[in-house]
């Protein structure tokens, strides 16, 4: 019997400012940084593409995702 590994879509990585205040810069949005990931954005399984995903939580209790770059400490 063989096991196929499963290619998981997305793993988290550590962040110094999680659940901690920030800014996006893209967008505006401040709020609390709440995860950062590893994304694979790959349309084909072939071809991984992975990225590096930050996820603030706003004022309204909203999750917006944008790259770790744009993510600034309030």
């Amino acid at each position: 019997m063989t096991h196929d590994v499963v290619p998981r879509p997305f793993e988290e990585v550590p962040h110094a400012l999680l659940r901690k205040r920030v800014r996006d810069i893209a967008s505006g949005v401040e709020g609390e940084l709440m995860a950062v990931v590893r994304e694979n954005v790959s349309a084909a399984p072939a071809r991984e593409h992975w990225v590096k995903l930050a996820y603030v939580r706003g004022p309204s209790g909203r999750e917006i995702s944008t790259a770790v770059a744009n993510i600034k400490a309030v």
